[in-house]
């Protein structure tokens, strides 16, 4: 007979496509873990596993199972969570999952005024991209995301939280000292630097600036705003900056100026998604409404920014 046990091991497997990895997310050793699997391959007589020279992969049938098997653990993970949260207020493990350019400007506020009403909650915070942490939530793997809207899965419901503005962010000169405020052809006169490749802030900057030319568009390959900072503020380039991060990024150098676009502003909708089938919606929207809180106060047009470019004009 199938087990859990083997479905969740499948599931880690197809996540991960290594057998160390998984073994290591599961918590148990890496031959218990080929046992398992083996086993659940000759349980449903089908072939899932294939080892390749690259690494290994899912048949079509594996894949198939394993998809089944994410379906399988979400609905039970959703069981277990119907049977804990009755009351209805935050308690227990929270395995909540978070994009790299919200989790380090919006959660070190939020996180000890969520202790503190929460003193029973215990937050367990997985940081990656989109893509991944969605296929996490809808396996089950995660409870609760925060991301960037609109999130398109069908298993997934969204809630709202705030906008957060894009500014542009490039080197503090002489030359632009006296400027109040950024325009879309300011995008056009220079390299913009994005992010790597499946971040979703590289998709939003790009879809706001479609209209450059695709020789000024600089991918480096960085995984963090931090490194994009760095490289405007060394005069390579500049870029589109979330509002949220723009206190923490700027103070680490004083060769940077930001300005803000005239309305209507770009901007993203920051937001939490959980599984449809979850019964912990009222105790998510209590967290949406702590975070919502906690986010950083929207300053008026130029306000904060030129006090950013005043420090080297």
């Amino acid at each position: 007979m199938v087990s859990f046990r083997q479905l969740r091991y499948l599931e880690a497997l197809a996540r991960t496509r290594h057998f160390g990895r998984a073994a290591r997310a599961c918590a148990v050793s890496q031959p218990a873990l080929s046992m398992q699997i083996k086993d659940l391959e000759d349980e449903l007589k089908l072939k899932l596993v294939e080892r390749r020279k690259s690494g290994i992969g899912l048949t079509d049938k594996g894949q198939e199972i394993a998809g089944r098997a994410r379906t399988i653990l979400a609905l039970v993970q959703d069981l277990v969570d119907y049977a804990k949260g009755q009351e209805g207020t935050l308690t227990g493990v929270l395995n909540m999952g978070a994009i790299p350019s919200i989790a380090p400007y919006l959660l070190p506020a939020a996180l000890p005024a969520l202790q503190a009403r929460f003193p029973d909650l215990s937050l367990r915070l997985r940081e990656t991209v989109t893509e991944t942490l969605v296929r996490e939530l809808v396996s089950g793997y995660l409870d609760v995301i925060l991301v960037a809207l609109p999130i398109d899965d069908p298993a997934v419901e969204t809630h709202f939280l705030f906008d957060d503005a894009f500014i542009l962010a490039t080197k503090a000169t002489p030359g632009n000292a006296g400027v109040e405020s950024a325009t879309q052809d300011m995008l056009a006169q220079d390299r913009l630097l994005l992010l790597e490749e499946g971040h979703c802030l590289r998709e939003q900057a790009l879809s706001f600036c479609h209209l450059m030319a695709p020789d000024l568009r600089q991918n480096f390959g960085a995984s963090s705003l931090a490194t994009i900072m760095q490289m405007v503020a060394s005069g390579y380039g500049i870029t589109l900056l979330p509002e949220m991060a723009s206190s923490i990024e700027v103070h680490r150098s004083d060769d940077i100026r930001l300005l803000r676009f005239a309305e209507p502003e770009p901007k993203r909708e920051i937001g939490l998604a959980w599984r449809k089938s979850s019964p912990r919606k009222p105790e998510f929207m209590q967290l949406g409404a702590l975070l919502r809180q906690a986010a950083p106060v929207r300053s008026e047009p130029g306000e904060a920014l030129r006090q950013t470019g005043d420090r080297k004009s």
